[in-house]
């Protein structure tokens, strides 16, 4: 990775949290106040996906896709533990966590809080965050907690193949169990649409540019050219879907919270389980804790687009699904933090290196209050 490749990662890690809340607080005030522009929206709409956050979607998405080299699943044999933690907590354990957390929050503990119908939406959303592993973002967590990247994107590129075919499965179940209909073709679609298309059109990309000009060019010199549009696009689209989002939040600021919390404890209970297991199973620290990380963090992309294809920009299922784009950056610092702080003590039961990341570059510190 080039020094300009990090300064880039650390600002982005440093103020993302402040640009999603402006975009929130600027989305929900234009809604509130010119009610009219949701409808203006809405008018581009085909078989209930709205064409202008299909694009912010896929322009968030293929630079992510660009940096996946599924040709690392070749060394899926190298250090099998790894993938052991981060396949079996991500897809037999964390869905049916978050659906369980999210179904006592809110059926039972905010029953008196929430309304029926507000609950299941809120609860979709949740499945939605839930079944979808992070993608993009493991690689920015690794990176700061000294992961591993190479094995990092052994992980990442696990996940996506395991998602392709578990996702649609799995939500369908657990959304069906809570009483929630599910169109399971529009629900495919979305898979298709959010993750094949900006998949195969990352690959290609990546195929043909490093087979004409390199892989040392597509790093350091095509790569950067796409880090300000994964920002911009999803800046953008919590613009406007919290344009759809004002008058609901205005009228029910609390709710926010709501959906924080069981978001939050599931956040933490995931890496727990993860980091812990690699723990207890001697896993080296730059491979511990990325499969804490991928479980911990969500895809939230395609929670989003799934979200909003399913019931829509103006349902609560949709903000939902926001909300955990506005927690999830804090509390994955957090797990950073807790990653670095207790690195010497998982090292100290396995003999393990820090990855090299470069002579000239010295490892982000989390601790010097660099993030």
């Amino acid at each position: 990775m080039s020094e300009a490749s990090s300064k880039r990662m650390n600002v982005f890690e440093r103020y993302l949290t402040l640009w999603v809340a402006l975009c929130i607080a600027a989305g929900t005030l234009l809604g509130s106040r010119f009610p009219g522009l949701a409808e203006f929206f809405d008018r581009f709409t085909v078989a209930q996906i709205s064409i202008p956050v299909a694009v912010l979607i896929w322009l968030m998405i293929y630079p992510m896709m660009l940096k996946v080299d599924f040709a690392s699943v070749r060394r899926v044999g190298e250090r099998k533990q790894g993938l052991v933690v981060t396949t079996v907590v991500n897809w037999l354990i964390k869905p049916f966590t978050m659906f369980g957390i999210a179904w006592l929050f809110f059926n039972v503990i905010f029953r008196d809080l929430i309304t029926p119908d507000l609950a299941q939406q809120y609860l979709a959303g949740a499945v939605l965050l839930g079944a979808a592993p992070c993608t993009a973002m493991v690689f920015v967590w690794s990176y700061l907690a000294d992961g591993d990247p190479a094995y990092t994107l052994v992980q990442v590129a696990l996940n996506d193949l395991i998602m392709l075919v578990a996702f649609v499965p799995i939500v369908s179940l657990l959304l069906g169990v809570s009483g929630v209909p599910v169109p399971w073709d529009t629900l495919a679609l979305s898979v298709v649409l959010f993750v094949v298309v900006p998949l195969v059109a990352g690959w290609l990309t990546r195929r043909t540019l490093i087979g004409r000009h390199g892989q040392e060019w597509f790093d350091s010199s095509f790569l950067p050219r796409f880090g300000p549009v994964t920002i911009v696009a999803l800046l953008a689209t919590l613009v406007l879907i919290f344009i759809f989002q004002g008058e609901t939040i205005v009228a029910n600021p609390l709710h926010i919270l709501l959906i924080a919390i069981p978001l939050a404890i599931q956040t933490f209970l995931i890496f727990g389980i993860a980091y812990g297991w690699s723990y207890l199973w001697r896993i080296e620290h730059p491979v511990a804790a990325p499969a804490g990380f991928i479980g911990a963090s969500n895809f939230f992309e395609l929670a989003v687009a799934v979200a909003i294809a399913l019931y829509g920009l103006t349902s609560a299922a949709a903000l939902a699904t926001v909300v955990g784009v506005l927690v999830e950056v804090p509390l994955m610092l957090t797990l950073v933090w807790i990653a670095k702080r207790t690195r010497d003590k998982v090292c100290a039961r396995h003999e393990c290196a820090l990855p090299q990341v470069g002579a000239a570059v010295e490892p982000v510190s989390i601790d010097s209050g660099e993030v």
